[in-house]
């Protein structure tokens, strides 16, 4: 949630145990856990008032189909079909080139 590491989450425990102290640390550690519980339920209940969930699915949905559509309509796949199309039609044509030249006849 908060991307923390181990080492990062072990030293706010040992700067809370040292600020706090041994007798008071469990007691602070329940009153923090009471609040973000708090704070979530809050959040949760905004988006549910708010229809915030529905509007960031439709967004996300949309994301999603401008993306396929954007992938859809990408030139460069065409153009490099008919980039490869192109040599190999010049690597044709310089072999049938080559082909009619053939060697020189003496006389």
């Amino acid at each position: 949630m908060f991307n923390m590491g181990s080492g990062e989450l072990i030293l706010i425990l040992l700067v809370a145990f040292l600020i706090v102290g041994p007798k008071d640390l469990p007691k602070v550690a329940r009153a923090l856990a009471r609040a973000i519980r708090y704070i979530k339920a809050m959040f949760e209940e905004f988006k549910e008032e708010t229809g915030l969930d529905e509007t960031l699915e439709e967004l996300k949905d949309t994301e999603r189909d401008l993306a396929t559509t954007m992938r859809e309509i990408d030139p460069r796949v065409e153009l490099k079909q008919a980039e490869r199309e192109a040599h190999k039609a010049f690597h044709d044509a310089e072999k049938s080139a080559k082909a009619g030249l053939g060697p020189a006849k003496k006389k």
